[in-house]
């Protein structure tokens, strides 16, 4: 009888020890799934924070460029507006 007990105990000490090995397994696991979705939300961020730099490096570039052709077209205005002033003083002139 107390063999039986004993051999009892010893099964229920088992199916606990190999219930707590599942246990910590399942967490260890999932641990290691958290571990990988973290590295991977990481590197999305890293990733998207990279596309959103590029992004904005390109936007600037492209305000840059906006700028420049900005310039150019007012200074070809403003050199265009000269030469016809010009042009109109020299009639003006040649009038008079």
């Amino acid at each position: 009888m107390i063999t039986m007990m004993m051999m009892m105990m010893m099964m229920m000490m088992m199916k606990m020890i190999m219930m707590m090995m599942m246990m910590v397994m399942v967490m260890m696991m999932m641990m290691m799934m958290m571990m990988v979705v973290m590295i991977i939300r990481m590197a999305m961020m890293t990733m998207v924070m990279m596309m959103i730099m590029m992004l904005l490096l390109l936007l600037l570039l492209l305000l840059l460029l906006l700028l420049m052709i900005m310039i150019m077209i007012i200074m070809k205005v403003i050199m265009m507006r000269r030469k016809r002033w010009g042009k109109r003083r020299s009639m003006t002139r040649r009038g008079g």
